[in-house]
């Protein structure tokens, strides 16, 4: 089996601890504001999960270009609005942030599409 080595990708991880029930709003006001980081020339794209272990937890994963441009857009107005949409649903959370290193597809994957 081959590694396949991608274009250096710079990936966030956000955990969104929510107060208690408002895992409904959190998710339709994920929806409605996501394209202020997907339309972001520099973003790659954004998936949101819902934890299958802990109630109301949920993580954003996010792929950038590169670090650089992520802070650009970390430090921009369209993100302090974005967030601050957000905030309300959260008790709690933190952010990772990493360098994909390599990348190996799984067969699904390969066979269907690049669906990341």
């Amino acid at each position: 089996m081959s590694t396949t080595t991608p274009a250096p990708v710079f990936r966030v991880m956000l955990r969104f601890e929510l107060h208690p029930g408002m895992d409904e709003g959190f998710e339709q006001t994920w929806l409605s504001i996501g394209s202020v980081i997907t339309e972001h020339p520099a973003n790659l794209g954004q998936w949101l999960m819902r934890s299958a272990e802990e109630e109301g937890v949920y993580y954003v994963i996010s792929d950038w270009v590169d670090e650089a441009r992520f802070r650009e857009f970390e430090h921009s107005d369209a993100h302090v609005t974005h967030r601050t949409k957000l905030h309300p649903f959260r008790r709690g959370g933190a952010m990772s942030i990493m360098h994909v290193v390599h990348d190996l597809p799984g067969r699904a994957r390969a066979t269907a599409g690049d669906a990341r």
